[in-house]
């Protein structure tokens, strides 16, 4: 195969790239960042541009490894427990999400990510153009996040932060936040609960945007991304989303597509800590 932007001819071609995302390996992004460093063979040949199509009788190899059939996709809901990075491998050596994960399931990657001491809801796929789609704010979706923050929050900083605001340099979209409870401690001071609801989803953008007018953020719980909520999933525990609702809540990402798994099986054993 020597031109790297051939068509092939049997079955429906797709971009080398996307094929690598949709096997879950990898974002497409990184796929081709692999294949510029040569560490995909596609019928025995090193390739180097992504601008090539793929067809299902090509033989696919990734660092030495076969590609294996591409797999229906599949969604989960997971209950991220505080003190995990959303990474397969941390250079610091810090406990990561998929070290926890039950033994049973398929290699997944998340859509965005849930900073080391944030909780809550992540989304977990086997697909990386379902996890592309998923995070891109044109979809619209909420993520809804629980708020414990050090101090009172006035009403004049929920105005503020509806409006939108910019923290050094960088510009954050209106964020909706409301106060659900502000207990006293032992000592007299406030611990204030809230509500926040935001449709970016920035790098720590809710630590910065609160830190930004003096709150100080002890505690992040994500319970909602998009349609998908926590709910009562306990903290740890990995759920599968019903292949019928994954279908009607992204109908567009599946238009003209049958790879949707079927048969949803609930997780099962967790890995030891």
């Amino acid at each position: 195969m020597s031109d790297d932007s051939k068509q092939l001819p049997e079955g429906k071609p797709e971009r080398i790239a996307k094929r690598l995302a949709r096997a879950g390996l990898c974002s497409r992004r990184d796929a081709e960042r692999w294949i510029v460093d040569g560490r995909v063979r596609v019928n025995g040949q090193v390739i180097h541009s992504p601008a090539l199509n793929v067809g299902p009788q090509d033989k696919i190899v990734v660092d030495g490894r076969v590609l294996k059939e591409k797999e229906p996709v599949r969604l989960f809901l997971y209950h991220k427990p505080a003190g995990l990075v959303t990474t397969h491998k941390d250079e610091k050596g810090r406990p990561t999400v998929f070290e926890r994960l039950p033994e049973d399931l398929p290699r997944l990657i998340s859509v965005g990510r849930l900073d080391l001491n944030t909780e809550g809801l992540l989304l977990l796929t086997n697909d990386g153009e379902l996890s592309r789609y998923l995070e891109l704010p044109s979809t619209g979706w909420k993520r809804k996040y629980r708020v414990r923050v050090f101090g009172t929050v006035k009403d004049e900083v929920l105005k503020k932060l509806k409006k939108g605001v910019v923290v050094e340099g960088v510009r954050y979209a209106p964020i909706e936040a409301i106060v659900d409870t502000a207990p006293q401690d032992r000592e007299g001071k406030a611990n204030t609960w809230l509500g926040v609801s935001l449709r970016e989803g920035k790098n720590r953008e809710i630590r910065k945007v609160m830190e930004a007018q003096g709150l100080s953020v002890n505690r992040l719980i994500r319970t909602d991304y998009g349609p998908f909520s926590l709910g009562k999933l306990p903290e740890g525990q990995v759920q599968e989303v019903d292949s019928n609702v994954l279908r009607h809540q992204v109908i567009k990402f599946f238009d003209g597509r049958t790879d949707l798994h079927e048969r949803p099986q609930s997780s099962g054993k967790k890995k030891s800590p």
